[in-house]
């Protein structure tokens, strides 16, 4: 019986990987719903993908945790150990089997999204910070992967906001002399944004104790040799300040950051995030803003926009004023699990929803009137903004704490203009009290 069942798992698992494409969950384990129906054997029985059981039972999946070399069959999960040769030999053959199809699976899914970098260069803002042969040389690594991921986030928002404003970004390239640059693309005084700025920067080169000790409140334990920590950092941040009080302000940060120890180890870790800031409340703007990043986030894990939303609204706090920045979005930092690709690909979800949760809102307010008063709003609530950015952005306070940095573009996230008045209170009943309301009280919006 059990030679029968181990057999019909072996020739289940080729057809399959013969057959099949197969999806990951959030957690990383195979999901075989599509084709249970088709494979009845396979209902009450579990296989071993990267290190975890997956269950079918019926149409329902469970997860848990067991020894490699091991299957669980039948309704009680009876075990059965691998300790016969032959046993062995055939599950270790269907299992890796259909593990080298699912890889070829990756790979060739990663090769299709991705491509030819030498081609996908050819529509960036400007050539990358990193020479083209050495990122075709180390294509498979994260930093070059990376790289190429924030110069397409940058590319593409900049030609969306061209179309839409008519006016151009100025380019400018910088290089750091302790290591790496970056790519300032920047509109001012365009016709309907005041200032646009989309940057990259790769940058690299040794931590200074200042930014260490940042990274340290944090709860990183680094351990350095001889007083250094080589670093690697990139990113693509963008703040959008349009002209028009009905246009809100829009910020999106995504990077990538890894360091290496005394003892040649790595740590790496993910953060970023996207954030509307409006002068005025439209609610239907709001739910389409968060609908559309929750969907790039639900693709990953249902938790990530719920705690990341919250984290948004706890991080963009300004903690003197008692208020939030705008209406949040989402925010994370450190993030360094599941796995580096699983991460990655989070990311990347994110960083294609910078244009479609933005530019529909601008198209609908591109031709909206404004009074005088609407504009004075504006300017106050852009000194806010100031202050946030100046006394608790980690992202300002890392790149002012690392030698060599370019202040200009540190600094691109500054409105042109902005208002302080003494004691400004809106009257209340107005719209300008009524968004001062959802700023001291964050709300859900979908």
């Amino acid at each position: 019986m059990t030679s029968i069942a181990l057999c019909t798992i072996h020739s289940s698992a080729r057809s399959i990987a013969r057959l099949c494409q197969v999806s990951r969950s959030a957690h990383g384990t195979a999901d075989f719903h599509s084709f249970v129906a088709r494979y009845s054997t396979l209902r009450k029985c579990a296989f071993l993908l990267g290190g975890k059981w997956s269950f079918i039972r019926a149409g329902t999946r469970q997860m848990s945790q067991a020894s490699p070399g091991r299957i669980l069959l039948g309704r009680y999960g009876v075990f059965l150990a691998a300790g016969a040769a032959a046993v062995t030999g055939v599950l270790t053959a269907g299992v890796s089997h259909f593990q080298r199809a699912e890889m070829a699976t990756k790979i060739s899914k990663v090769e299709e999204e991705e491509g030819n970098i030498r081609e996908r260069c050819k529509s960036f803002m400007s050539v990358p910070v990193t020479d083209i042969k050495v990122l075709e040389q180390r294509k498979d690594a994260m930093s070059a992967r990376m790289e190429m991921l924030i110069m397409e986030t940058q590319a593409a928002f900049c030609r969306a906001l061209e179309e839409v404003d008519g006016g151009s970004f100025r380019v400018d390239r910088w290089s750091r002399k302790e290591g790496g640059g970056g790519i300032s693309c920047v509109m001012q005084d365009g016709k309907v944004f005041e200032k646009a700025g989309v940057n990259v920067s790769v940058v690299f080169g040794n931590l200074t104790e200042e930014a260490a000790k940042q990274m340290r409140s944090r709860g990183k334990v680094l351990k350095g040799k001889d007083g250094k920590l080589p670093f690697c950092a990139m990113g693509v941040s963008s703040v959008i300040h349009p002209k028009n009080p009905h246009i809100p302000t829009v910020h999106f940060n995504y990077r990538y950051f890894e360091i290496e120890e005394g003892d040649g180890t790595k740590q790496w870790w993910f953060g970023g995030g996207t954030d509307l800031t409006p002068v005025y409340i439209d609610l239907e703007d709001a739910a389409h803003f968060h609908k559309t990043l929750k969907e790039a986030c639900d693709k990953h894990h249902p938790k990530y926009y719920p705690d990341f939303k919250k984290w948004c609204d706890n991080y963009f706090y300004i903690r003197h004023r008692g208020e939030t920045r705008g209406i949040g979005g989402i925010f994370f930092d450190d993030l360094d699990s599941p796995n580096q690709e699983e991460v990655f690909n989070f990311v990347k979800s994110c960083a294609k929803t910078v244009v479609p949760c933005y530019l529909p809102i601008v198209n609908k307010h591109l031709n909206d009137s404004f009074t005088p008063e609407e504009m004075d709003w504006q300017q106050v609530r852009r000194g806010r903004y100031v202050e946030f950015n100046l006394v608790y952005d980690r992202g300002v306070k890392f790149g002012l704490a690392t030698p060599g940095s370019r202040i200009e573009s540190i600094l691109m996230s500054l409105p042109l203009t902005a208002r302080w008045e003494y004691m400004h209170e809106p009257t209340k009943g107005t719209k300008e009290a009524e968004m001062l309301e959802v700023l001291r009280n964050p709300k859900e919006w979908i």
